[in-house]
């Protein structure tokens, strides 16, 4: 399931976190240091050292707006969510045909965290780069990502992705992977679609009785699938 989420960070957090992140100095590193063995070879850009001071403000302004917006908690139903990381692409550089990880380890308690979710948070505008696609292929073919700042794209970890070379600007962006309550990708779409028919049944006020009993069914659904 890919789904765009709209407007995660305000206009003040865009400029607040831009401006931490274009003053990071020797925070920013050769993104390869968190590589894995087949994504290190095709893997050219920079991020922000994770255990930088800089990284944990810009996550926790991030991790707030997650935390708050109620498209991406119901199309992803976090459990953990890992620390958000920031990267930025210049001219000549990109990201090769991967797959991410499937467990990571937690860079500042050392947990084991599942990838069932995959997120890219856009920081910069499209207009101001060229290039810098965000393409991820599905069984319906290949989709590309170019979002406004502020918005997100989520899509199921298990999905071949790359970002393609960028040749003018820069590309400045967030990326995430959640572990989330809901393990199969078929179940957390079913429940992202009963959620939105509940949400738009409540903005008609259609039967009450009915209304019921379809949130008690997704609650009995979630009960059943979700690993807690």
């Amino acid at each position: 399931m890919l789904v765009c989420i709209p407007q995660v960070l305000t206009p003040e957090e865009i400029a607040q976190l831009r401006a931490l992140l274009d003053h990071a100095g020797e925070a920013w590193v050769d993104g390869r240091v968190t590589a894995g063995y087949s994504g290190a070879p095709v893997k050219f850009n920079q991020q922000i050292d994770e255990q930088s001071q800089v990284a944990r403000q810009c996550q926790h302004i991030v991790a707030s707006a997650l935390e708050r917006h109620p498209l991406f908690i119901s199309a992803v139903l976090p459990n953990v969510l890992y620390p958000p990381m920031f990267n930025r692409y210049g001219e000549g550089m990109g990201f090769g045909l991967h797959v991410d990880g499937g467990v990571r380890l937690h860079p500042h308690n050392g947990s084991k965290l599942r990838t069932d979710v995959s997120g890219t948070l856009f920081l910069a505008e499209p207009d101001s780069y060229d290039g810098g696609e965000l393409q991820i292929e599905d069984t319906y073919g290949m989709h590309s990502a170019k979002l406004p700042a502020g918005d997100m794209v989520i899509y199921p970890s298990t999905s071949l992705h790359q970002v393609t070379p960028v040749t003018r600007g820069v590309r400045v962006a967030c990326f995430t992977w959640i572990q989330s309550l809901v393990r199969d990708t078929g179940h957390r779409t079913l429940l992202f679609d009963l959620d939105n028919a509940i949400q738009q049944l409540n903005a008609t006020d259609a039967d009450a009785g009915a209304r019921r009993t379809l949130v008690g069914t997704y609650h009995n659904l979630l009960r059943q699938w979700s690993e807690v």
